[in-house]
């Protein structure tokens, strides 16, 4: 079915490339992954023509849905949900190599659309575009990159008057529990960005992530997943103990940076 799919898509002019992501673009998937798919366009393909190829394969639909980027959210006859993103080449090789090439760090999540641009399976490229820019992309992990990420986003944490932790006091003070749940949330995008430039890897996203820095980095701080399960056991049953626990969490991060930078 997918395949098929994949071949109305081909048939459009203005579709230059079609890349699968997420787990399915991997090893690691089972029959129930979703589909995460990259629509790569020269134009915008107009919401009727996506309609009808979709619907041919396709129980339920939302078409043209743009709360992050530009796409169709689905669920196939078969009962598997699929994303469709419709992205230019060209804005996704500019964002990349903000990043890349020009080292500009972001408070969490810097190199997201990194990873998902190299990582990405490549099942249609009519020009080889695509390809050229997985291979322009595929290089080491620039040093100057890692240091920025790690000062901006450290600073972020607990550095300076507008830290992440001091916010989470605050709103402690208040018990305000949505502004301590929305900078946690926020402390945890800029920990786990450090933790992966740390460790000259791109950022795989928002999920299963204590689990893929446990497999995959060889930099950890210490206690590293004890302490993360300690902030959130006590985020609203004991908030008296969360800036103990933030304190922790960014000690033992402040610790390993010393001796790996």
């Amino acid at each position: 079915m997918i395949e098929k799919l994949f071949d109305k898509f081909k048939e459009i002019s203005c579709v230059e490339a079609i890349a699968l992501g997420g787990s399915r673009a991997g090893k690691i998937f089972d029959e129930k992954s979703d589909y995460d798919v990259y629509v790569y366009c020269t134009e915008n393909i107009p919401e009727t023509d996506r309609k009808n190829i979709l619907s041919e394969f396709c129980s339920y639909m939302e078409i043209g849905n743009h709360f992050w980027e530009y796409e169709d959210n689905c669920t196939l006859k078969n009962g598997i949900d699929i994303d469709i993103l419709y992205r230019d080449l060209n804005d996704i090789c500019e964002d990349v190599a903000d990043v890349v090439e020009r080292y500009h760090a972001h408070n969490g999540y810097t190199t997201c659309i990194w990873h998902n641009l190299i990582n990405s399976k490549i099942i249609f490229d009519r020009n080889g575009r695509l390809a050229q820019a997985q291979k322009r992309f595929s290089v080491e992990y620039p040093e100057k990159l890692k240091e920025n990420i790690i000062k901006r986003n450290l600073a972020l944490l607990s550095d300076k008057m507008p830290a992440y932790q001091f916010q989470i006091k605050k709103a402690v003070e208040r018990d305000d529990i949505i502004s301590i749940n929305h900078r946690t949330s926020a402390f945890m995008e800029s920990y786990f960005d450090i933790i992966f430039a740390l460790n000259n890897l791109t950022h795989t996203g928002e999920k299963r992530l204590i689990r893929i820095c446990s497999e995959k980095c060889k930099i950890l701080p210490d206690n590293f997943e004890e302490n993360i399960n300690h902030l959130f056991g006590d985020l609203f049953n004991h908030k008296e103990k969360i800036d103990e626990d933030l304190e922790k969490i960014i000690f033992e991060l402040k610790k390993v940076i010393r001796v790996e930078i």
